[in-house]
């Protein structure tokens, strides 16, 4: 396949989605040909802002566009249907996380992927962040030891308290288009990183519920507890945290070191050893080329059939959703009562 590749985006109403456009606009590997939703204020905006063919129909679009890659930021639910869509259609597909809204559309999308040959990219934002990339990459390579523990805690005041648009929170706060709240929003990046750094759980447990938003119709706070034979894993997920304090924090424990990665700002690292109890600031590497946003890795992968990150691989991506789907169903049932003295 031959540079640019052709690349349509379906969906506008996840916010993500802009930052994408500009990196496809300045990708020498890309080149935008198309966007489609239903939204006409949307595709008003991508077309004054990106000077692309906007379509109101997703489907018009994959019928008159040729195209290689098809980019999906649609809610979660419709966005499985379109990856379908787009794979029978031969193009590959990159979907911003999780897979969809529930493990069925998930799993669709991955068998109808692998039956056409396409390569299918799930997109976690945080792969790109430069100190939580380093830490996967040393916890990986066993710069730490056995891994034993991983914890994450994504958190902020909310989706409409941080700017988020209209359309966008339309569908994050209606549990059938998004899969549930802050569970399937948040929670998913610790269940990704726990599936990436260990594998998969062999229980899942879970609580949410409204702790501080009682009228929203989806969860505002969850927690996730990943169980392994030798090993546990934290999901933490809030849309009612004040302030950044241990947001977007990573903390992978092992034998032989403990990681913490703060993806907060300029993003840092520390390392603790049994030399160095205390920690130490570890300076970041640059990202590599094709490390630095979804599209330079997904292009170059593609151009030169190298394997993704694992982070966001379709198995990654798949086995993460079943995670979800256990820990949605283990919310609903109620831990064992506490007696008293």
């Amino acid at each position: 396949m031959k540079h640019p590749f052709k690349v349509v985006v379906l969906g506008l109403h996840h916010d993500h989605v802009w930052s994408h456009l500009q990196d496809i606009r300045r990708s020498p590997a890309a080149e935008l040909v198309g966007v489609a939703d239903p939204n006409v204020p949307l595709l008003n905006q991508a077309r004054e802002r990106f000077s692309c063919p906007t379509y109101a129909d997703y489907d018009e679009l994959l019928e008159t566009t040729e195209a290689d890659i098809a980019y999906i930021f649609t809610n979660n639910r419709v966005g499985a249907y379109l990856a379908v869509s787009a794979a029978n259609r031969d193009l590959h597909v990159m979907i911003e996380k999780p897979m969809g809204a529930d493990l069925d559309g998930a799993k669709e999308a991955d068998r109808v992927a692998r039956s056409k040959g396409v390569q299918l990219m799930v997109n976690w934002p945080i792969a790109w962040v430069p100190a939580i990339n380093q830490a996967i990459t040393m916890a990986t390579e066993g710069e730490i030891g056995r891994i034993w523990q991983v914890n994450y805690r994504a958190a902020h005041a909310g989706p409409q308290e941080l700017g988020c648009s209209k359309h966008f929170c339309e569908w994050l706060f209606d549990e059938r288009l998004n899969g549930g709240g802050a569970l399937v929003d948040y929670a998913c990046y610790g269940c990704a990183l726990a599936r990436t750094l260990l594998g998969m759980p062999r229980s899942v447990h879970a609580v949410s519920g409204n702790l501080v938003k009682e009228t929203l119709p989806v969860e505002d706070n969850a927690i996730v507890l990943l169980d392994y034979p030798k090993a546990s894993a934290l999901a933490e997920a809030s849309w009612s945290q004040q302030g950044n304090l241990t947001s977007y924090v990573v903390s992978i424990y092992g034998e032989k070191g403990t990681l913490i990665a703060d993806g907060n700002g300029e993003s840092t690292l520390h390392l603790a050893t049994q030399e160095e109890p205390e920690g130490r600031q570890l300076e970041i590497h640059p990202l590599a080329t094709n490390m630095r946003h979804a599209t330079s890795h997904f292009t170059s992968a593609l151009a030169n059939n190298t394997p993704l990150f694992p982070l966001v691989s379709a198995e990654i991506g798949l086995d993460t959703q079943a995670i979800l789907s256990a820990a949605k169903k283990a919310a609903t049932q109620q831990g064992t009562p506490v007696e008293g003295p």
